[in-house]
């Protein structure tokens, strides 16, 4: 866990301050001009070139799966709760600086490249960070942008290869997976459930080997759809257990959820529409071929082995 804590601390602080001075240029160049003869930019390219949806509400609508793909694995901030010295105020604290995150590094951020660049030309010369720099004359920091890309791109493994692994690991430690991902290394880290993540991770390395010009796009569908099925288990089970709670136990709750039930129900709403329209884009409609043929397998397992008569978790878990 301090390992893993401190590569994520680094890699984030990389990212928050290349993004920070993104948008801080990028506005000078919007409002002021910087580099630009010192003639503003302003947000025409906004409304220009076919305007708001040039590709009318559908194109929006089939875009959400790729928005979402962004996002998964945001519900990883429930694992970190096992990890949190005090849960009960470190994690409410979290989840209400999340959406203040979202809209600085997230909206603010598509928003600067989308005021300079007209959105048709987005993403044709590589990534738009990079070619930004690299428009207002910035070459020395395109190429600092090049390595902020490839620390997102480590940081995102690495959370992703310490929350498999943990997962992991506690299904094992209650049974619900093989016992020796239960194993701990004299460090206290499980090591087995560590190794066999990073082997499924290869499976992009496998992909883009076969079929590279396709590759992204399959892993990005896969990703999605199955963050899309871990989102509604969620949401399901958060359903569920509220409902089975009286009033004082409600009361009792470090955090509730705002607007419930609405909010959980509008959610499971969202996130199903979402799935449906997968099967109207192309790159995405494998995952909903593969996706749940997957899930069929492991279900089947699930009942095969027995596991759905496990009703305690094991005591031994920390």
């Amino acid at each position: 866990v301090k390992v893993f804590g401190e590569f994520e601390f680094w890699f984030a602080l990389i990212k928050v301050v290349a993004i920070v001075a993104m948008i801080a240029l990028g506005s000078s160049v919007i409002f002021f001009g910087f580099t630009n003869d010192w003639n503003p930019i302003g947000f025409s390219n906004l409304w220009q070139h076919g305007g708001f949806f040039p590709n009318g509400i559908g194109g929006m609508l089939l875009s959400l799966q790729m928005v979402l793909f962004a996002y998964v694995g945001i519900e990883m901030i429930g694992l970190s709760a096992g990890e949190a010295e005090n849960p009960r105020k470190t994690i409410p604290m979290a989840i209400d600086s999340l959406a203040w995150r979202i809209l600085i590094f997230y909206m603010g951020a598509i928003l600067v490249i989308l005021a300079i660049f007209p959105w048709n030309e987005v993403g044709q010369q590589g990534s738009p960070f990079v070619v930004m720099f690299e428009r207002i004359g910035l070459r020395e920091a395109a190429g600092i942008i090049n390595f902020v890309v490839i620390t997102a791109a480590l940081s995102s493994c690495n959370a992703g290869i310490f929350s498999g692994g943990r997962l992991l690991y506690a299904l094992s430690v209650n049974g619900y997976a093989p016992s020796p991902f239960a194993k701990l290394s004299k460090y206290g880290v499980p090591n087995r459930a560590v190794m066999a993540t990073v082997a499924v991770c290869m499976t992009g390395v496998v992909l883009n080997y076969f079929v590279p010009d396709k590759a992204f796009q399959y892993v990005m569908a896969a990703v999605t759809f199955v963050g899309l099925m871990v989102w509604i288990a969620i949401l399901l089970t958060q359903i569920q257990f509220r409902r089975s709670l009286t009033q004082s136990q409600v009361a009792e709750l470090a955090y509730r959820t705002p607007w419930w039930p609405y909010s959980s129900w509008f959610a499971l709403a969202f996130i199903t529409l979402v799935v449906v329209l997968m099967g109207f884009h192309e790159d995405a409609r494998i995952a909903l071929v593969l996706g749940p043929c997957l899930l069929g397998v492991y279900l089947a397992m699930f009942y095969i082995v027995g596991l759905h008569r496990k009703t305690k978790l094991s005591r031994e878990f920390k």
